[in-house]
């Protein structure tokens, strides 16, 4: 299967679970293509000061690969910088966030996979 960018979902999210400012998302794949193993794979951009609120996955994880940007990762009450290159995994039952404080977008893929 090949999609061309036509055909892909475009996504805009106010306060995404309670962040601030409006997430934008590119799905790059449906749920229904998982076949029950997942929920989520796309393309993430936080502009200048918008958020994904902190947050727990219940019963699947989570990975971030960031592609542009920096910005501030809390994962189980831990802050840490991350930027272009870092990737990040909360566990099952893990709590995460992450907000740009910088002055450029901030752009990674996310995978959600059930456990």
């Amino acid at each position: 299967m090949i999609k061309n960018s036509s055909s892909l979902r475009y996504e805009s999210i106010e306060s995404m679970r309670g962040g601030k400012g409006t997430v934008q998302i590119t799905h790059l794949m449906e749920k229904d293509r998982f076949h029950n193993k997942g929920r989520l794979f796309a393309h993430i951009v936080l502009k200048p000061g918008v958020s994904i609120g902190y947050h727990k996955h219940e019963g699947e994880f989570e990975g971030f690969y960031f592609l542009k940007g920096e910005g501030i990762y809390t994962e189980n009450d831990t802050s840490t910088v991350v930027k272009a290159g870092d990737f990040t995994l909360v566990d099952v039952n893990g709590s995460h966030g992450i907000e740009n404080n910088s002055t450029e977008n901030l752009e990674m893929v996310a995978l959600i996979l059930f456990d």
